[in-house]
C-alpha cells in the first residue's frame, strides 16, 4: 500500500528551488545524487530548470509517470497544493513543510484542513513537518539531508526529523547499512502503526527500528507490532518517558505521550524490544540482523586483557546473563594450545602477546562447547598485529558455528579496516565491552518472547454474571471481587457502635475497624484504621477514635468496616486501570502503606495467561519474597497468580471501571490462600 513512498514511478518536487541553501533544492539534489532512476519533476513557475531537470509551472503540467509528490511550500498553501495533487491523480504525498500542530492552535486547525483535503482526495500523506523517505535498495532519497546510508537490513521509522538527520550522518560514519528510513512528522496521515506494517512487509528489511513519541491507536499498534515481531525483530526507543519529556513531546510533534509504564507493558506484550538509548537501539538492531539468537543465557568471554573482560563480565551478570561453565574437555584443549600463563577458565584470557592464530584456536573451542550459548570476543589495543587480521579470524570462525558472536575490538583510530571486515562478515562490534551485555540480553529476550508468543489468556468462569454490571455501577467492589472468585476475609459493614460489637463477636476477635467515608481515600493517613482489636473494650475505644479522626479530618463517618484480623502473611498490591492508549492494564507489586515509597511494581496488558502472570510477579521484589525470604515462609504464590489473572480478566471485561485496586492483598503461607483486605475503585459512566 505504501510502496510509492519508497519505490515511486516518478517524483514531483513542489516548491523546488534553484537556491542551494533551500530545502526544495536539497530534495532535487538528493534524488539525482543518490541515483534515483525514475523521472524527477521540479515544480517552480519562476525557473526553467533545476540541476538539469526541466521545471513545471504547476503540478497539473507534470507528465506521467508520477505517483509521489514532495511538498515544500509555506504551510498555508499546503491544503490547496495537496488538492491540486489529488486532481492530478497523485495519491501519495510527503509534506515537508512545518507550521502545523507543532506550533499551536492555529497550526492545529491548518493541519485539520490538510487532513480533510487528504481524506477527500484519497491521498496518503506522510507529515507534515517531516524530512521524507529513503530506500537504499531502490534507490530513492526524498529528504533534503546531505548523505545516504549504505544499503542494509535495518528499517528505521521516526517521529522526529532531527533523529533521522542524525542517524543518516551516523550511519555513513559507522558503516552501518539501512534498508528504509522514514520521518513521520506530525502523522496527519500515515502513522507509526502503518509504517511498521510497511517495514514488516519489505523484503529488504530484516530488523525494524523506531523512535516513538506516541501512538495514534494503542490497540491497532499492539496488533501490528505483534504481527511484525513474529516475522522479524522490532526495536523501539520511546521518547517522553519522564514528566518533562512528555511535555516536550506535546510541543514537538503534537503527539500525546502515554505513561511510561503502559508503553513498557505494551512493548513487552507485543514482542517489541525497548531500548534505552539510540546507541542501544542500533547496537541491538545490528546483532539481531546479523547473528543467530542464543539458545540460552550462558556466555563465554575471550580476551587478551583482564580489565576489559572484567567490565564485560560485570555488565553481563547485571543484565541477567551467566558466565558459562566450560567443559573439562574444552579447558584441557585450551590448556594444551594456549600460552602457559593463559587463563582457560571463563573468561578465557589468551594474554597480551597472543595473535590472531591463538584467538582462532580459542574461538573454535569455545563455540564448540555445548555449555556456551554466546561468545564475546575482546581485543584491547596492541601494536604487534593489525586489528584487521583478528577481524578476519573472528568472521571466519564465527561463520562455521550457529551461535551469536559479539566483538569488541577496542579503539577508534586504528580499527576502521577491522570494522569494515567485521561488517562484511556480519559480526557486530562495540568500542567498549560493557555494551555487549544489553545486546545479548535483548537477543535472549526475543528468543524467550518467540517461545511464548500467541499463548491465549487464561479465563475463568464468573459467578452471577448478570449481577456484575450492577456491582460495578454501584461501586460495590467486595461483591464484584467475590463474583470474580477473589476471596475477602470475614467482614461486615456497620453503621453504629452496637452493630460493630455484634459483628465483631460474630466474626471473632481479633478484628480490624476501618472508617467508611465518601471523601477519604487513604484512611491510614487520618488514623482511620484500627488494627489488632482484641475485645469489646478495645472495639469501643477504636470506634471512639475513628469518630474523633473523622471529625478532625472534617469528613463524615458513614460507619465502619469490621474485618477479621489476619497475621503471618505478606502484603502485595494488585490493581487495574484503563489506559487511554492501550486499554486495560494490570499492576502487581509490594503492597501496604509503602507502595508509593518503594515503587516496587510491574505493569502488564490485560488479560493475562499464566506465563505472563508469572513474568509480571517475578519482576518485583514482592514476587521474590513470595518464594520465601529469610525468616518469611513461602507465600501462596499460586493463589496470587490466579487472582492476578482474574483481576486482568475483570479489567478486560469491564472497561468502564477506570481504576480498581486491592491494597493490600494479604497473602498467607503456601496453600492457605490470600484475601483482599482493602479495595477502592472508580466507575465511569458510558
Amino acid at each position: 500500500m505504501l510502496d510509492p513512498f519508497f519505490k515511486p514511478k516518478g517524483v514531483a518536487v513542489i516548491g523546488a528551488s534553484r537556491d542551494p541553501h533551500k530545502l526544495g533544492h536539497g530534495v532535487v539534489r538528493n534524488l539525482k545524487e543518490y541515483r534515483y532512476q525514475g523521472p524527477i519533476y521540479p515544480v517552480n513557475k519562476r525557473a526553467s530548470e533545476i540541476l538539469g531537470e526541466q521545471c513545471f509551472a504547476s503540478i497539473s503540467d507534470v507528465p506521467d509517470p508520477v505517483d509521489l509528490a514532495v511538498i515544500i511550500v509555506p504551510s498555508k498553501a499546503v491544503p490547496d497544493t495537496l488538492k491540486e495533487c489529488g486532481n492530478r491523480g497523485i495519491r501519495y504525498s510527503i509534506v515537508v513543510s512545518g507550521g502545523f500542530s507543532e506550533t499551536g492552535e492555529e497550526g492545529r486547525k491548518l493541519e485539520e484542513e490538510l487532513k480533510s483535503v487528504a481524506d477527500e482526495m484519497n491521498i496518503n500523506v506522510i507529515g507534515p513537518n517531516c524530512i521524507g523517505t529513503i530506500d537504499t535498495h531502490t534507490p530513492v532519497n526524498t529528504t533534503f539531508v546531505t548523505g545516504m546510508p549504505e544499503p542494509g537490513e535495518i528499517g528505521f521509522s521516526s517521529q522526529s526529523g532531527a533523529m533521522v538527520a542524525a542517524v543518516i550522518d551516523w550511519a555513513r560514519g559507522a558503516g552501518v547499512g539501512f534498508s528504509r528510513i522514514v520521518s513521520l512528522g506530525n502523522q496527519a496521515g500515515i502513522n507509526e502503526t502503518q509504517m511498521i506494517e510497511a517495514l514488516c512487509d519489505d523484503s529488504q528489511t530484516e530488523v525494524i527500528t523506531a523512535y516513538i513519541e506516541g501512538v495514534s491507536d494503542g490497540t491497532a499498534f499492539l496488533d501490528s507490532a505483534e504481527r511484525a515481531s513474529l516475522k522479524k525483530p522490532f526495536v523501539a526507543l520511546k521518547g517522553g518517558r519522564g514528566e518533562s519529556g512528555a511535555k516536550a513531546v506535546a510541543s514537538h510533534t503534537g503527539a500525546l505521550a502515554g505513561s511510561a509504564e503502559a508503553y513498557e507493558a505494551a512493548f513487552k506484550r507485543s514482542g517489541v524490544l525497548q531500548a534505552g538509548t539510540m546507541e542501544e537501539m542500533f547496537d541491538w538492531a545490528r546483532a539481531l540482523a546479523w547473528q543467530p539468537l542464543p539458545e540460552g543465557n550462558k556466555v563465554a568471554v575471550l580476551t587478551n586483557a583482564g580489565g576489559p573482560a572484567i567490565l564485560a563480565v560485570d555488565a553481563l551478570e547485571k543484565a541477567g546473563l551467566e558466565m558459562a561453565e566450560l567443559s573439562k574437555e574444552t579447558k584441557e584443549y585450551l590448556r594444551s594450545r594456549l600460552p602457559k600463563a593463559a587463563s582457560v577458565s571463563n573468561p578465557v584470557d589468551v594474554l597480551a602477546g597472543s595473535g590472531p592464530g591463538t584467538y582462532a584456536v580459542a574461538l573454535d573451542a569455545l563455540l564448540t562447547d555445548e555449555h556456551v550459548d554466546a561468545l564475546v570476543v575482546i581485543q584491547a589495543p596492541q601494536d604487534w598485529f593489525l586489528p584487521a587480521s583478528l577481524a578476519e579470524v573472528v568472521g571466519e570462525v564465527a561463520g562455521v558455528h550457529d551461535k551469536p558472536v559479539i566483538a569488541s575490538i577496542m579503539g577508534k583510530a586504528s580499527v576502521d579496516e577491522a570494522l569494515s571486515i567485521l561488517h562484511k562478515r556480519k559480526i557486530p562490534n562495540v568500542a567498549f565491552p560493557e555494551r555487549v551485555a544489553s545486546i545479548l540480553a535483548a537477543m535472549l529476550q526475543r528468543k524467550e518472547w518467540l517461545s511464548t508468543a500467541r499463548n491465549e489468556p487464561d479465563l475463568f468462569g464468573v459467578a452471577d454474571r448478570k449481577a456484575i454490571k450492577s456491582y460495578a455501577t454501584r461501586e460495590n467492589w467486595p461483591e464484584l471481587l467475590e463474583a470474580y472468585g477473589i476471596s475477602l476475609p470475614p467482614q461486615e459493614e456497620v453503621s453504629t457502635k452496637d452493630e460493630a460489637l455484634k459483628s465483631a463477636a460474630k466474626i471473632g476477635y481479633p478484628v480490624v475497624l476501618k472508617l467508611i467515608s465518601d471523601t477519604v481515600t487513604h484512611k491510614t493517613e487520618i488514623g482511620g484504621v484500627k488494627m489488632g482489636i482484641e475485645d469489646e473494650d478495645g472495639l469501643i475505644r477504636a470506634w471512639n477514635e475513628l469518630e474523633d479522626a473523622a471529625s478532625k479530618a472534617n469528613t463524615g463517618m458513614k460507619g465502619a468496616l469490621v474485618q477479621k484480623m489476619l497475621s503471618g502473611g505478606s502484603e502485595v498490591i494488585i490493581g487495574i486501570r484503563q489506559d487511554e492508549q492501550f486499554g486495560p492494564l494490570v499492576l502487581f507489586g509490594t503492597g501496604g502503606t509503602d507502595v508509593e515509597l518503594l515503587h516496587d511494581v510491574a505493569t502488564g496488558i490485560a488479560p493475562l495467561n499464566s506465563m505472563q502472570a508469572e513474568q509480571l510477579v517475578d519482576k518485583t521484589v514482592a514476587g521474590a519474597k513470595l518464594k520465601g525470604w529469610r525468616n518469611q515462609p513461602e507465600g501462596d504464590r499460586e493463589t496470587v497468580l490466579e487472582y492476578l489473572m482474574r483481576m486482568a480478566q475483570l479489567a478486560d471485561e469491564l472497561p468502564n471501571i477506570s481504576e480498581l485496586e486491592i491494597n493490600p492483598l494479604y497473602v498467607l503461607p503456601k496453600g492457605k490462600g490470600a484475601y483482599a483486605i482493602d479495595i477502592r475503585g472508580t466507575y465511569r459512566e458510558e
